[in-house]
């Protein structure tokens, strides 16, 4: 059925437009020579999938209009596939598309039969997408890249982009709070990688004293220091072939920080003690929630060794972020720990899916977890309250504002209605004495659909 599927063409030289014009009779093919008519035609037609050469007039040596093209595309309409056209030698220009958005690239002179692979699976993506949406809508969970449990339009973007990443030999950086699933998203990573049948070796920066953090990234040789009885190899090396996830990267001290730019530089150790370098083959994924730009800034990391390291950027959204997914994955703690512990609770009390509903979470899954998993223990009946999780009476007070207050409590209204349905949207609307029309716009203005 793929003549009703809508393929924007974005491109200025009009032989290659015939060319992919011919090459793609099976879609229903929009042609576009500039930013302007790109526009039109997205706000018209509403393409799944945009090819978007980046050498867009007015400056067709350089890539400045192609970006804003692309930024504009995902701004109207943030679930297209764009896929960016890079000319020979450009890897640059397609990471930062590809870190800004873009879904793929393919590379200049164009192989017809290579691109049609990337369109036609960037067509099944957005239709599994579209039907990942639908379920969300409806209440429905998705355990998406590394058992994320999640139903939140926010956090799928983020696994859809490690997903798209994960096959490229990039270094990944993740940003994010503490609690936010970090680990999680990096063996996810490394799974949906060539490198999944390598080992993935993770280490704590933070937890681990300066002393010590060298010996363990790069290993010593017996009798390099008192202690040093036998040789031993360091975390780099055991994840030869596969993924090592560096956890708080930010912890590393300067001098240090120096050796491991040297590994990435000329993916070479020594070990401590050793004079003999040693070719190792291993991807590096890290993670931090310090603020590295600034850390950067005042002297704390080593620019050269970011840049490094932070090939790609992924930020993860707080729990905060991600409407919905508190109440989701409480439901999911409390099975969990209720059948693990042979406990007879089974649910949530309507206040205390009020109070997961309305608190913020500073510790994010992490936090929600400890207090399900206490709150499951100490239950005095079958549901679970709000004062079980000692959430009674901290929901957060309404903004003084009048219009802001309206907002927020709507916003509130609708998301405990929509967990006291368990997102079913004819039960919800009922709760809310209003129609379908009417919540499906409220949950727009609020960000509570996909």
């Amino acid at each position: 059925m793929t003549e009703h599927r809508k393929l924007l063409i974005v491109e200025d030289d009009h032989g290659l437009q015939r060319q992919l014009r011919w090459a793609y009779d099976g879609y229903q093919v929009l042609i576009a020579g500039d930013r302007a008519t790109a526009i039109d035609l997205l706000r018209a037609e509403a393409p799944d999938v945009v090819t978007l050469d980046l050498g867009l007039p007015p400056d067709p040596d350089g890539v400045t209009e192609g970006f804003e093209t692309l930024g504009a595309i995902l701004s109207l309409k943030p679930d297209t596939k764009v896929i960016v056209a890079s000319g020979h030698g450009a890897r640059e220009s397609a990471l930062r598309a590809i870190e800004q958005g873009a879904w793929d690239f393919y590379q200049k002179p164009i192989d017809i039969d290579a691109l049609g692979m990337i369109v036609g699976r960037a067509f099944h993506v957005q239709a599994l997408e579209a039907e990942n949406r639908r379920l969300a809508e409806a209440g429905a969970s998705v355990t998406a890249l590394g058992g994320i449990l999640t139903a939140s339009p926010e956090m799928l973007k983020v696994t859809r982009t490690i997903e798209r990443v994960a096959p490229a030999d990039v270094s990944v950086m993740l940003l994010g709070a503490s609690g936010t699933g970090k680990e999680l998203l990096a063996r996810g990573l490394h799974e949906a990688s060539p490198r999944r049948r390598g080992a993935f070796v993770a280490i704590n920066c933070a937890a681990i004293p300066e002393t010590l953090l060298e010996s363990e990234l790069f290993g010593h040789e017996k009798g390099a220091f008192t202690g040093a009885v036998k040789t031993t190899e360091g975390k780099i090396e055991l994840a030869h072939g596969g993924t090592l996830f560096l956890d708080e990267v930010g912890d590393i001290p300067l001098p240090l920080q120096v050796k491991l730019l040297r590994f990435l530089q000329e993916r070479t150790i020594e070990r401590i003690g050793g004079r003999k370098p040693i070719a190792v083959d291993t991807r590096i994924v890290c993670a931090t929630h310090q603020d590295v730009d600034a850390m950067v800034a005042e002297g704390r990391f080593r620019e050269d060794l970011y840049y490094r390291l932070a090939e790609i950027v992924v930020r993860i959204p707080s729990l905060a972020e991600r409407p919905g997914d508190a109440s989701l994955l409480a439901r999911h703690f409390l099975k969990r720990y209720a059948h693990q512990m042979k406990l007879g609770v089974n649910g949530l009390a309507p206040d205390a899916v009020a109070a997961i509903d309305a608190w913020g979470w500073p510790g994010n899954v992490r936090e929600l977890e400890n207090r399900v998993k206490r709150a499951v223990i100490m239950a005095d009946g079958k549901l679970v309250t709000a004062a079980d999780l000692d959430l009674a009476g901290d929901a957060e007070p309404l903004p003084l504002n009048l219009k802001a207050a309206r907002d927020e409590t709507d916003r509130r209204l609708v998301r405990h209605a929509l967990a006291q349905a368990e997102g079913n949207i004819s039960n919800t609307a009922k709760l809310l004495g209003i129609s379908r029309p009417t919540l499906y716009d409220l949950m727009k203005a609020h960000g509570l659909q996909g």
